[in-house]
């Protein structure tokens, strides 16, 4: 008997039926169940019971891309690709350690979280997949278009200005003001995680 594949759930909270129809038919030839909500209140309920791999939604909601309508359908399939691709771990999970503790950090790669001083940080899938990569290469210089292809995908490896302000955020969330640097900078080249 054949092994049943999981189909890819997307949760699309949006209130015009030309984009919903639009989206939700190119979706369905791509092998995504695709779940409508016309208001966030419904969309929040959405979440638990359905629990999507991807939610399209308003950016102000916390996503981690945005595009502007009018938009293409293959730039938007290519987004939700990518997106997917940085939330889901393409490293077999044995070749890694599951649990990564630096100085007073512990990320937990099966769990996708971290914790500080034992207390939980909040990240973003993306902000997430971006510590991933620098963890699981301690040590090793990762250039912006390697951090931009691994995290973002292929496509974004110009975008420099997402790697900055991504380091910056997890700098914010995870660095002691005064004390040692967790990621260091190499100028116009990339960065990496700072050695044992």
């Amino acid at each position: 008997m054949a092994e049943q594949v999981a189909r890819t759930r997307a949760l699309l909270v949006e209130d015009d039926p030309n984009i919903v129809d639009l989206i939700r038919s190119n979706l369905a030839v791509r092998g995504f169940d695709t779940v409508v909500s016309t208001d966030g209140s419904r969309a929040l309920q959405l979440l638990d019971t359905e629990e999507p791999d991807i939610v399209l939604l308003a950016l102000n909601m916390g996503a981690d891309d945005y595009m502007t309508k009018p938009f293409s359908i293959e730039e938007l399939l290519a987004r939700i690709a990518a997106t997917l691709r940085r939330t889901r771990p393409s490293t077999p999970a044995d070749r890694v350690p599951q649990l990564i503790d630096i100085g007073q950090l512990r990320i937990d790669l099966a769990a996708e979280q971290v914790f500080r001083r034992g207390e939980r940080v909040h990240l973003t899938p993306t902000e997430f997949a971006l510590l991933r990569e620098l963890a699981t290469n301690r040590g090793k210089l990762l250039t912006h278009a390697h951090l931009l292809r691994r995290v973002w995908g292929h496509g974004y490896e110009t975008e420099t200005e997402y790697v900055r302000v991504y380091v910056r955020r997890l700098r914010a969330k995870l660095e002691d003001d005064g004390s040692a640097p967790l990621i260091l900078t190499q100028p116009r080249a990339g960065y990496r995680l700072a050695p044992e």
